[in-house]
């Protein structure tokens, strides 16, 4: 699975452009493991609560943790339509205006109103309010031709890379996906491979010690590759299910970044070959375009999978979710919507959609 990525770092595609994004900098910052607000480590310190994992209350903590976004979307789409007594011009670009400010992008919320006005003049549609189940059915129809949002573990043995910039909610996904991924009776063990900051590797083995997994982990500074070596033999001698290896999200020098990553990718594909795989790229959602930018920069440097979107409860934009699927033509993976460790749910198109439109 790495092998174009491989023969890329190899040295046949050395075009760096320029660094920066202004986050990383401010996350950077935000090493002090003593601060409730530096870190994502301490991003849902009430998770160790038991929480009723049945369809239903998920289904409703999904929709309690979108209620900005459907406030941002929703609300905003039904006053709209209530406003018009006939479908026009004017109607279709206020629609634009509230899809842009819900963070779907410029792009994709222009083909959105395009492809409505198509279906409003082809199936001869007059009354506004139906345009709010065209428009469901379009934004499904973006998330569901994207590649499989499933999480790729089966066959076991199966290894998760998980990248990210500091202050995402990096640590706190890897926690909650091996808690979720015990409660399915894997056996799964940490990697502690973003060794350059003393924060990252203590946050990781105290939410290990708070999921009941354990962490694999080498001092500050070591070679994230060597941590990832040691991770792989040690999941192999102890029959483990899924390996979660947090790496390194440093984006001041991306040739520094590539190298990185391109030595861990080497490790696993020789040392762990026939495991299923997936290179997880965890984004804060309330961060918006610069999200999206972050994305733009790690795709240039790994073969990202999928798409870890946190904190969407903290936002009204949550259609950052659609745009950024379709700007990337990657899929996401898993969103967060809470505190709790049953916050982290797999994505799931159509779920994703009724939520934000408030169906049961």
């Amino acid at each position: 699975m790495f092998k174009n990525f491989i023969d890329k770092f190899t040295g046949k595609d050395n075009r760096m452009k320029s660094p920066l994004e202004t986050e990383e900098h401010r996350a950077d910052k935000k090493d002090d493991p003593n601060e409730k607000e530096a870190e994502e480590g301490y991003y849902g310190v009430q998770a160790e609560k038991t929480e009723d994992t049945s369809k239903s209350n998920l289904f409703k903590r999904l929709k309690d943790g979108l209620f900005k976004t459907k406030k941002g979307i929703t609300d905003r789409v039904d006053n709209l339509l209530k406003l018009y007594k006939k479908i026009d011009e004017d109607l279709f670009e206020e629609l634009e205006e509230i899809l842009i400010t819900a963070d779907i992008g410029v792009q994709t919320t222009m083909e959105i109103v395009d492809d409505l006005r198509d279906g409003v003049r082809e199936e001869k549609i007059s009354e506004p309010v139906q345009i709010k189940n065209m428009l469901m059915e379009k934004l499904k129809d973006i998330l569901e031709k994207l590649p499989d949002s499933q999480i790729n573990i089966e066959p076991s043995p199966a290894i998760i890379l998980v990248v990210g910039v500091n202050g995402v909610g990096k640590t706190t996904s890897i926690a909650k996906m091996a808690h979720r991924f015990k409660n399915q009776g894997k056996r799964v063990l940490l990697a502690a491979g973003d060794t350059f900051r003393a924060a990252a590797i203590d946050q990781l083995k105290i939410w290990g010690d708070r999921v009941d997994v354990d962490v694999i982990r080498h001092q500050e500074g070591a070679d994230p590759a060597a941590v990832i070596y040691d991770a792989i033999h040690a999941a192999k001698a102890r029959g483990i299910d899924v390996l979660i290896c947090d790496t390194a999200g440093r984006l001041h020098n991306k040739k520094n970044l590539m190298n990185e990553l391109g030595k861990i990718f080497n490790i696993v594909e020789r040392e762990y070959g026939d495991a299923s795989k997936e290179i997880l790229l965890v984004l804060d959602a309330t961060t918006g375009q610069n999200a999206i930018r972050q994305a733009k920069i790690f795709k240039e440097v790994a073969q990202i999978t999928g798409l870890v979107l946190t904190k969407l409860d903290g936002t009204a934009k949550g259609g950052i979710v659609i745009g950024i699927s379709k700007e990337l033509d990657i899929p996401v993976k898993f969103i967060g919507v809470g505190e709790q460790m049953e916050d982290l749910q797999e994505f799931d198109p159509e779920t994703f959609v009724k939520a934000i439109f408030g169906d049961e």
